[in-house]
């Protein structure tokens, strides 16, 4: 039983699968879980003012200032569902960010205690978002490999045609590993010099990917 707050750092490539695993770590450990990108949406979904400087930036298509996100994370860390800690989903991505993230903890007392790193080969992040099928119309998302619609190429729900996303072709998914890889290896040393880093697998079934994933966290909370 975990007696004090327990603040996890969950990092890896874009389709590694941080967002499932992240919200399974939350409800095992009762930790509140953090995705900086849900924490936009719905800032602006409810019509603050962070929320409205947030949406500015976004709807130009540009990256929200780093210092507008920590205040949103400043009021997160402090609610009461903080307290016994937090999965960071994919937060930081960068040093400043780090830096930031360490500052806000250190106010509550709090440091990050682990971060797991969910390794997935850059071929096999290419499989899992180059097989990803979209509906324009309704949203639905199928993939090739693990959620095929019934008829190829063609929505299950709404009948339209199926669309590969501009985002999921593969040499954007390519140039995206790139950039992530190159911001991500700074953080990774950071967390190494630490002694808080823990590599896992991200290959397999969710399943074992978590069991990998919770024995890590587990490992953390012992520190």
């Amino acid at each position: 039983m975990v007696t004090r707050a327990l603040d996890v750092v969950l990092l890896g490539p874009p389709g590694a699968g941080k967002g499932t695993q992240a919200k399974r770590v939350a409800a095992t450990f009762n930790l509140l879980h953090i995705s900086t990108g849900d924490l936009l949406r719905e800032e602006v979904g409810k019509g603050t003012e962070l929320g409205g400087l947030a949406a500015s930036y976004m709807q130009k298509g540009e990256l929200v200032p780093d210092d507008l996100v920590a205040k949103m994370l400043v009021t997160r860390l402090h609610s009461q569902q903080s307290l016994a800690g937090c999965v960071f989903d994919g937060y930081p991505r960068t040093r400043v960010q780090a830096d930031l993230l360490d500052g806000l903890l250190a106010e509550l007392g709090r440091r990050v205690d682990v971060a797991v790193y969910l390794d997935v080969p850059d071929d096999e992040v290419v499989a899992r978002l180059g097989g990803r099928r979209s509906c324009p119309s309704c949203g639905a998302v199928y993939h090739v490999l693990t959620q095929p619609p019934a008829r190829d190429m063609w929505c299950d729900v709404c009948g339209s045609a199926l669309v590969v996303r501009e985002d999921d072709r593969e040499e954007v998914i390519r140039q995206r590993l790139s950039v992530y890889r190159a911001h991500t290896e700074p953080l990774l040393e950071l967390y190494e010099a630490r002694g808080v880093l823990k590599r896992v697998p991200g290959q397999g079934a969710p399943e074992e990917v978590f069991a990998r994933l919770a024995d890590a966290v587990r490992g953390g909370s012992q520190r």
